[in-house]
């Protein structure tokens, strides 16, 4: 095996137990809000990964002082602002820091370039570019318009009512804007209402951001999903201290291990109280056969013996609450008894990768029958005999090497490339699914 391949051997069992990382969307959010309130916040259990290392670097470059005090613990000193007025910020492909330093920095008086790796520059900024320039802000593309990289410069803000901003593309646009609204409220001493035009996707991912802010002392008036109000006079102040809760996107990979490979699995670090919205994913599991215990820190799963070599049903679920987890259930329709259909996902195409494409692609190569469109995408398994194993490509996309780890619980091992690439969120994955999957060879008989 070399360092841009491994090879996982069919599984027969799944079963023990794991801590979970830090949520990143939590962690960078955290982040963030800790960098503009005032006083000093003790980050507890952040995810150490690639994109919160680059939300790290980019709050040092622009002045915040950060203490490491463990290796999940930071301190923050806020200072309610930045103290570089000028900064080259490379952001990787890490949306939850592009997305809230792009609005953050609009609001900042201070001359900045935003870019990241190439296939940041492909992903959509404009709807919230657009947002920001109603009110002022100078942002000016240095590439293709609507895209990264972006220079941000000094501005004359206002806020002349209620402002529109895009909601059917991605959540991160409305988060970002929402999270530096105290910042717009502050410098104009009104009001700022967002008005979500189009369908808001991704809902669960706002109310994290809402009740972040609220941590932080900012309550956000909203009315339903479509309007939300930030008081004049509004400003962040430090809690003192914030624990991140354990990733519950990452603990979809667990939750499929206890279903494939009977369990029990116990996942520890995300419980029956999480406020992200992929917790969802347990009940998605449940209704295709799983048994989820949830606990205060810990879910545990597990299928009945009974059952353990049935297929999976076939299912028909409209994943727009749960786009990150839904790339698991696709890995899960492999094993239904039936084809399977994953609608409104139209936010897979502007992810890390397109991942529409990138499931179609990938998953056909193992021998499913394959049809997908602008939102949607439909599996057929393979039968026994049509299984085939494959080398899967994993596009530089953290979630494809993860979920494809999954595919083994059929007659035929898979070949993960460039495994490496799940250091985004989870740098000790393979470690952590190697303990917990016995591989048919291994499995006494």
């Amino acid at each position: 095996m070399s360092d841009a391949s491994r090879y996982l051997a069919p599984a027969a069992r799944a079963r023990g137990q794991m801590a979970l990382p830090g949520s990143k969307s939590i962690s960078n959010r955290v982040l963030l809000l800790a960098a503009l309130s005032e006083g000093s916040t003790r980050i507890d259990g952040l995810l150490d990964s690639d994109d919160t290392r680059v939300m790290l670097a980019a709050l040092r470059s622009l002045g915040l002082q950060i203490d490491d005090a463990g290796d999940t613990q930071v301190v923050v000193h806020g200072t309610g602002a930045f103290a570089q007025t000028q900064a080259d910020l490379f952001l990787g492909n890490a949306g939850t820091a592009f997305r809230p330093l792009t609005a953050a920095l609009a609001m900042a008086q201070g001359h900045y370039r935003l870019h990241g790796v190439p296939r940041m520059h492909e992903r959509p900024v404009g709807d919230l570019v657009t947002a920001l320039q109603a009110v002022g802000a100078q942002i000016r593309y240095d590439g293709q318009d609507g895209y990264p990289p972006l220079q941000i410069s000094p501005a004359q803000l206002h806020v002349d009512g209620p402002i529109p901003i895009q909601g059917n593309v991605s959540s991160q646009f409305l988060t970002a804007f929402l999270m530096m609204a105290p910042m717009l409220a502050a410098q104009t001493g009104s009001d700022v209402t967002l008005q979500v035009q189009g369908e808001l996707i991704s809902k669960p991912y706002i109310a994290i951001t809402l009740q972040l802010m609220a941590r932080f002392g900012v309550s956000v008036q909203q009315d339903g999903w479509q309007r939300f109000t930030i008081p004049a006079g509004s400003r962040y102040t430090s809690p003192g201290a914030v624990h991140v809760e354990g990733d519950a996107s990452s603990a979809s990979y667990f939750l499929a291990l206890g279903l494939l490979g009977q369990g029990p699995v116990q996942i520890n670090g995300v419980g029956k109280d999480s406020i992200q919205g992929d917790i969802a994913f347990a009940q998605f599991i449940e209704r295709l056969g799983a048994k989820i215990t949830y606990r205060d820190q810990c879910l545990v799963c597990e299928r009945e013996q009974s059952i353990a070599d049935r297929p999976l049903p076939a299912f028909d679920e409209d994943f727009n609450l749960i786009p990150d987890a839904a790339m698991t259930a696709a890995v899960l329709a492999l094993y239904a008894d039936g084809p399977c259909m994953l609608r409104n996902i139209a936010s897979w195409r502007v992810k890390e990768t397109d991942r529409i494409y990138a499931m179609h692609t990938e998953l056909s190569k193992l021998g499913a029958v394959v049809e997908s469109g602008p939102d949607w995408i439909r599996i057929t398994p393979p039968t026994v005999s049509q299984w085939q194993t494959a080398r899967i490509g994993t596009y530089d996309d953290h979630r494809m090497a993860m979920c494809f780890s999954l595919a083994v619980f059929g007659p035929v091992g898979v070949t993960i490339l460039d495994p490496g690439c799940v250091s985004k969120t989870f740098p000790d994955y393979f470690a952590v699914y190697d303990s917990l999957v016995t591989t048919a060879q291994e499995e006494p008989s």
